[in-house]
């Protein structure tokens, strides 16, 4: 069964709705439905997260089963089902990554930040995973910022830590 945590109820802005008339129009007439996952994009963008009620109100603007949208959502691992921190830090896990630090950068990053995987610095700034593949296998260890999804490669337990540093700064 789906697991998300709740929020207060949600409300799309008349902004985010006129984004999905958009996003739909994209794709031929009776297929609105092909236009989920960069709707879902969008609310993730708006709101941070996909909690059980913003994901229906997407169902019902989509007019398709909440099932539907509840298996997209949590089928691909770009999409959070829990609120994250402002940043959510990304660490390839898979195996070239590994081979060159990912794990021991993992340790690091939960050290520095003081929380453990899928958890939220206090300050509400940071939370980090492990993710799959970043294709970027002859650089790794590879990182990747989100919002706005930036890569770092060819890490080190520095390099993380003048990128935290930075991403505190700002």
């Amino acid at each position: 069964m789906l697991k998300v945590e709740q929020q207060q109820p949600v409300e799309f802005s008349s902004a985010l709705k006129e984004k999905f008339d958009e996003i739909i129009s994209r794709y031929p007439k009776g297929k609105h439905k092909s236009a989920l996952l960069p709707i879902l994009h969008e609310v993730q963008a708006e709101l941070g997260w996909l909690s059980s009620d913003a994901m229906d109100k997407v169902a019902a603007y989509l007019d398709i089963q909440n099932i539907e949208v509840y298996e997209v959502a949590s089928f691909y691992t770009m999409y959070f089902l829990k609120p994250q921190g402002k940043y959510v830090l990304e660490v390839c896990r898979t195996g070239p990554c590994c081979l060159v630090g990912a794990e021991k950068l993992m340790k690091h990053i939960e050290k520095n930040l003081g929380v453990k995987e899928g958890e939220i610095t206090p300050d509400g700034l940071f939370s980090w995973r492990g993710v799959e593949c970043l294709a970027a296998c002859g650089y790794g260890p590879v990182l990747q910022i989100g919002p706005e999804y930036t890569f770092y490669e060819n890490l080190n337990e520095q390099k993380v830590d003048e990128l935290i540093q930075d991403l505190r700064k700002k």
